[in-house]
């Protein structure tokens, strides 16, 4: 494939009619949402963060691109699917994306950085400023929040990140079967916010290094949110000492983690578990043959492994299913919750991480680590975080109360972003002409507005 254009596109003919494409249609794009994410980009100062953060070493003499002009290109492109540095070389003079960078869309001499750019900045990028613009992830978290939250619920979770070739820190996980990275996710479990991601090796994390990386996200939240309650939620994998001892020295945050069965907790277990089985044969036995549903007791008892710092909750929850026994436990610092409502409320609703992940990865791209460089993969896995946070900000903000609020990410994508539009330069105004039989119409007139109206925060 080359980057040639073209001659012309044929189609079958239509009633005797012959059908001929060519692309000669002028200053048009198919990314009217560009403007979209400008608007929102200038009312919560996303890649404003970024760019502050990041360290520009460049020449100024040199320069052609501006480096908050460079982060937002490569977000915006990001959040409209183009997730390859190479799109760049055909978006650079893509009219959208140069109105929602602030540039004339027609003009010839500003056109937009191409993917060598890119290269050189992502590889340009310290150790010091990905901590930075890791940090400054969490403070455009914070800046969402118009007063401190009584509750923050934070959920962790790491997800596989495959690696091929000779990339920096690549190691082989037994779990995935694969070489890959193991990028720590953390997201607030009661809107879907992104708090933070950091991109990580491919081993297992060990407590050490999980309580390391949340001490500085959570004393991050903690100079602007002293009062908030924190509950800390995750995994199996996540129920160390290291982040228990954490949570303890807090004072006004608590945990709940998966918990793994060991030899010393199924005895403690095993008389629920067995009043589950005999449950679940009566049920049995009186539903004359038909399918019955599974049998869930839940209980709990307290349980000290010798790296605790102390005792804690367990909470058991005993289910016997037509296949067999079912037992899941989870480890908690809480007091008040029933058995029932922790695990069924609490702990079982860190599925939506999965969601937002799901999100992350496979509409946003953060998985496009293909760098050679580990902190250039680092740069590529924040770009896609900044623009996942676009995204949610546009749809649960801005498109409140329309019937794309609660959408996928993919779906808003593809309904709102994915817009053709004609752009046309006179000497006194630009005008834009979507097409007439737009189904999103009454909505982008209704987050337009929104856009037009507010005023972007003093700060940016």
């Amino acid at each position: 494939m080359t980057n040639a254009t073209p001659k012309q596109l044929r189609f079958p003919t239509v009633e005797g009619l012959s059908v001929r494409a060519n692309f000669d249609g002028g200053a048009m794009s198919s990314d009217f949402g560009a403007l979209l994410l400008s608007g929102v980009d200038r009312q919560t100062g996303m890649t404003e963060g970024l760019t502050s953060s990041f360290h520009d070493r460049r020449h100024a003499s040199y320069i052609d691109h501006d480096l908050v002009d460079l982060i937002r290109q490569r977000v915006y492109q990001q959040a409209c699917l183009y997730e390859d540095g190479n799109d760049a070389n055909s978006l650079r003079s893509d009219p959208a994306f140069k109105l929602a960078t602030g540039r004339k869309p027609l003009d010839e001499d500003n056109h937009l950085a191409s993917q060598p750019t890119f290269s050189r900045l992502e590889n340009a990028a310290t150790r010091k400023d990905i901590y930075r613009m890791t940090l400054a992830l969490v403070d455009h978290f914070i800046s969402t929040e118009a007063r401190p939250p009584k509750v923050l619920i934070v959920d962790m979770d790491h997800t596989n990140d495959p690696t091929y070739g000779q990339q920096e820190l690549s190691f082989y996980n037994h779990h995935y079967q694969q070489h890959c990275y193991m990028p720590l996710t953390i997201f607030d479990g009661l809107s879907g916010k992104l708090i933070t991601a950091i991109l990580r090796p491919g081993k297992r994390p060990t407590g050490k290094e999980n309580a390391m990386i949340m001490k500085r996200v959570l004393k991050r939240i903690r100079q602007q949110w002293p009062n908030t309650n924190i509950l800390l939620r995750g995994d199996g994998h996540f129920s160390n000492p290291e982040l228990m001892e954490m949570c303890l020295d807090d004072g006004n945050m608590d945990f709940i983690f998966g918990m793994t069965a060991n030899n010393v907790i199924k005895p403690l277990a095993k008389p629920l578990m067995d009043e589950a089985r005999a449950l679940h044969a009566d049920r049995q036995r009186y539903s004359q043959g038909k399918p019955i549903s599974n049998t869930r007791l839940f209980g709990e008892f307290e349980y000290a492994a010798g790296s605790w710092p102390q005792p804690f909750r367990i909470i058991q929850k005993a289910e016997v299913m037509d296949l067999g026994d079912n037992p899941r436990f989870i480890v908690t610092s809480l007091d008040l919750p029933s058995p029932k409502v922790a695990y069924t409320q609490l702990y079982c609703s860190r599925g939506n991480a999965e969601r937002y992940i799901k999100e992350l990865k496979n509409d946003l791209a953060c998985d496009r680590t293909s760098d050679s460089s580990f902190l250039a993969n680092c740069m590529r896995l924040i770009t896609s975080c900044a623009a996942y946070n676009l995204i949610h900000s546009l749809r649960s903000e801005t498109m409140k109360g329309t019937r794309l609020e609660h959408v996928q990410a993919s779906t808003l994508i593809t309904k709102l972003l994915k817009i053709a539009v004609r752009i046309i330069q006179y000497k006194d105004r630009i005008k834009l002409q979507l097409p007439s039989t737009c189904p999103v119409k009454n909505i982008l007139a209704q987050v337009t507005e929104i856009l037009y109206c507010i005023p972007p925060p003093k700060s940016i």
